[in-house]
């Protein structure tokens, strides 16, 4: 028996499931020696998740990086001669229309991010999987990279683990679980295990249901839970007897039926002789605490398959019984059908990165067996390199305020994200009932008075629009346009266009009180901040005087952009969008650790100051009529991109002139117990309260400004965003040498086009608002462009712009496309509509001020 070692690279806790095989896997050959693994169970894992996955691949999401990790995993596995590539077809049944549709979306989405589906017809669907029934079909999404992991995910986690451990850079140790993660200084130092200690830097989690475990020891929540998944199985079948098959028929999703199909190929492979049929519960699903899992000598079966009756799927089996009849012929084997678990968290994106809470634990969460090789590549890139090929925003682990990690928060989260792991279909804008309230600042009673509609980001409560304001379409009503399609209606207030016209004609105020705001000061704050920004944000820059700037990665791509003030000569404002504020305050703390900056102090101001933008041709003259100082406020007094303290009827304000609607007027910041005095003293002068659609949607379009995780992203830079600065400041700063080699560069490969859709009406005559993203094709060959780096282009924002009267989009483009005047195509449902290159890189296709004198 092999001694546990006293000292490691890395120790991974969970190692016997594929995601710690992947990530030990990718580790080395990263470079990475000296790792060693513990299990609580056997090395592969008899008892987690990967012991008892269905094992299947199918390559489209709605999610770039979920494309990335799944279609990485396929190649990988196949590489290994572990993949039988028999394709996947998910079906549209006789009605359910909106199924239908969603199978186009799909299928705009696998181009866009890379994957080959398309749509195939009911007799296609027949031919390629026979047991269903032609006439309940009306058409389906024909995956040919689907596949199956054979003969099982847990066989490729051994062989994994034992190439690893022939290299002699990974030591395994089954049968020993972590007892305890050694956090000293908020650094992790090593781990306490039931045969020793082992003293590390670094603690990697991949312990999937039991990952909330490990995370407490090393003092970090991990927002996730376990959930019941029906597995049943039913033969004998042996259609496909004598072939050697793990698998004969292609995998069958009958998502309309929260319920997908396979068969096990020949009976005397490893589970041959049946079919599988598995069910995600839509109405009630069951989630387990992981402290309640239970151990592996207290379970039937094993501690991730619970016990399952026939009645607790009665209903969804019937109906798959009037789809493949087959079902209802062939005998269930109790004894081997079960509840597996599997892993849901907060948002359903897996959680992987770095703790906020302690450095050196991380976690590589939440993975399915599709993407359990590529999510290992993510990661071991990640903690080696700095970064992955793909921006990580949407799983790092980071996205989540310590609000949202909260127990009773996460439980309602979870169990939304499980009633929709396959039905129904989700919209882009679909908001979450539970985790409500979270967080609302001080205008929240009056937005509620007023009939807001309100959407929710970050756990903030955001009004998109008023229904006190749906006079102004009487007003508007020509510059409004319906949206007759429900989809594209959905979670969208036409309201809100009325409220867009309404401030640009006179004066509008949006709370804005979502922005994360961090006070830095101290004798090396100018230092840190000069380091992080692309901008001159430090050096001779007047007090008061505020720079919309960019943090870069090492190689150059775009990590957040923000506005930093300086208030005094060590002290800075930094203002952060809601969604993007906790990483960029991650990202803040470890850049001053890591270039030993000490004499720095970060203080979040979020939930002491509230924010109010006020905006308009007459915001000037409105704040003057109740500004204790009018004068103050004129235009030679006071110009844009500066801040400083005035007096509003007492009242104290920090206010800054700027603009991301493109009208003249401020950002109003006051402490919590003065927001509603200040709302209340506007709105009695007329102001017209405006949702944060007009800021975060309709207007920022129009005025083509960049969203971060959405339009500006880690595998994009500054150039190709046009963002870039006209000189390049001397004082050193992070990313500073890819920036200039970028800047050397006779062309980027691609650009950061706007473009307008100029014919919006499809094939049935309605008209269309598209949401979400969509593939950009070229007209003659209608087929996806692509850059010279491989990355494709896709539709990154859209919205339509009541000032302008045109749907406005967002995307990249490869060079050779990126030609104003030119026209390309959007694939949105199914259908192709015209886009017209307005403008190749940053240029607003409205803009007021340079169109109405100043005041």
């Amino acid at each position: 028996m092999a001694t546990l070692p006293k000292h490691a690279s890395a120790v991974i806790i969970g190692q016997g499931g594929i995601v710690g095989a992947s990530v030990a896997h990718h580790l080395i050959e990263q470079g990475w020696d000296n790792l060693v693994g513990l299990d609580k169970s056997a090395i592969p894992s008899d008892i987690g998740s990967t012991s008892h996955a269905s094992d299947f691949c199918y390559m489209t999401s709605h999610d770039k990086m979920s494309c990335y990790t799944t279609t990485y995993s396929q190649r990988f596995y196949e590489h290994l001669g572990h993949y039988r590539r028999i394709g996947g077809i998910e079906v549209a049944r006789v009605g359910d229309d909106e199924r239908m549709e969603e199978l186009k979306r799909k299928v705009a989405s696998g181009k866009a991010f890379g994957t080959n589906v398309r749509l195939i017809d009911p007799d296609e669907v027949v031919e390629r999987f026979p047991l269903v029934q032609r006439e309940l079909i009306q058409g389906a999404m024909w995956d040919p990279d689907a596949g199956l992991v054979v003969p099982r995910s847990q066989q490729v986690a051994g062989e994994l683990i034992e190439r690893a451990k022939a290299t002699g850079k990974l030591e395994t140790f089954a049968d020993t679980p972590a007892l305890d993660i050694d956090v000293h200084n908020g650094r992790v130092r090593g781990v306490e295990t039931s045969k020793g200690y082992i003293e590390t830097p670094v603690v990697i989690v991949t312990s999937g249901i039991w990952g909330p475990i490990p995370a407490a020891m090393g003092g970090a929540s991990l927002p996730l839970m376990p959930v019941e998944h029906p597995l049943l199985f039913f033969g004998p079948f042996d259609v496909f007897a004598g072939t050697g098959e793990d698998i004969g028929y292609p995998l069958l999703r009958d998502q309309g039926n929260s319920a997908y199909m396979r068969d096990t190929g020949d009976p005397t492979t490893t589970e041959g002789g049946q079919l599988e049929w598995g069910y995600y519960e839509t109405t009630e699903p069951r989630l387990v605490h992981p402290i309640d899992i239970l151990e592996r000598n207290q379970a039937r079966l094993s501690p991730s398959m619970r016990d399952l009756e026939l009645d607790q799927v009665m209903h969804p089996f019937t109906r798959a019984v009037e789809l493949t009849p087959v079902l209802g012929e062939l005998g269930w084997d109790e004894k081997h059908s079960f509840n597996g678990l599997l892993s849901v968290t907060n948002d359903g994106g897996p959680l992987v990165g770095e703790s906020p809470e302690t450095r050196g634990l991380w976690f590589c969460e939440a993975v399915w067996v599709k993407d359990g090789p590529g999510m290992g590549k993510v990661f071991a890139d990640w903690i080696t390199k700095g970064k992955p090929e793909l921006d990580p925003f949407g799983i790092d682990i980071a996205r989540f305020y310590p609000v949202q990690k909260t127990p009773h928060h996460v439980y309602g989260r979870c169990f939304e994200i499980a009633k929709k792991i396959y039905d129904p279909p989700v919209h882009p804008r679909e908001p979450f009932e539970s985790g409500r309230n979270l967080r609302r600042g001080p205008f929240w009673s009056r937005e509620k008075e007023l009939g807001g509609y309100f959407m929710e980001a970050a756990g903030w409560e955001r009004a998109h629009g008023y229904a006190a304001n749906e006079s102004l379409l009487e007003r508007y009503a020509e510059r409004v346009p319906e949206r007759p399609n429900e989809w594209d209606a959905r979670h969208f207030w036409r309201v809100s266009n009325a409220e867009h016209l309404a401030l640009s004609e006179d004066v509008g105020m949006i709370n804005l009180s979502h922005f994360a705001i961090f006070d830095v000061s101290g004798a090396d704050a100018e230092a840190l901040l000069e380091y992080l920004s692309v901008a001159r944000v430090g050096g001779d820059q007047p007090l008061g005087k505020g720079v919309y700037t960019h943090f870069l990665d090492a190689f150059g791509g775009v990590h957040s952009d923000l506005t930093v003030v300086r208030l005094a000569a060590d002290t800075f404002r930094v203002i952060c969008g809601g969604d993007t504020g906790h990483r960029d305050y991650v990202w803040i703390t470890r850049m001053a650790e890591a270039k030993g900056l000490k004499r720095v102090h970060i203080e979040d101001r979020t939930d002491t100051l509230a924010t109010l933008g006020l905006w308009g041709p007459n915001a000037r003259h409105t704040l003057q009529a109740v500004a204790d100082d009018p004068q103050a406020l004129d235009y030679e007094h006071f110009p844009f991109a500066t801040a400083r303290e005035i007096r509003v009827r007492g009242l104290p304000i920090w206010a800054f002139r700027i603009s991301y609607v493109g009208e003249q007027g401020w950002e109003l910041y006051t402490p919590f117990s003065y927001g509603l005095t200040l709302w209340d003293l506007l709105y009695e002068k007329g102001v017209t309260p405006v949702g944060i659609e007009t800021y975060a949607n309709s207007r920022r379009l129009e005025k083509s400004l960049r969203l971060q995780n959405v339009d500006l992203l880690t595998e994009y830079n500054l150039y190709e965003a046009g963002l870039a600065r006209p000189k390049v400041k001397p004082a050193d700063f992070h990313g500073r040498a890819a920036y200039l080699e970028q800047r050397e560069r006779e062309h980027q490969p691609a650009y950061l086009c706007t473009m307008t859709l100029q014919e919006n009406h499809d094939a049935q005559g309605v008209p269309r608002y598209p949401v979400g993203y969509a593939p950009i094709l070229d007209p003659d060959s209608g087929e996806v462009l692509v850059d010279a780096l491989g990355r494709r282009s896709y539709v990154t924002s859209t919205a339509y712009g009541p000032s302008v009267g045109k749907i406005i989009a967002l995307g990249y483009l490869p060079v050779e496309y990126a030609r104003e005047g030119s026209t390309l195509l959007m694939e949105y449902f199914g259908e192709h509509y015209p886009l017209h290159i307005e403008a190749v890189g940053y240029r607003a296709l409205y803009d007021p001020d340079n169109q109405r004198p100043k005041s």
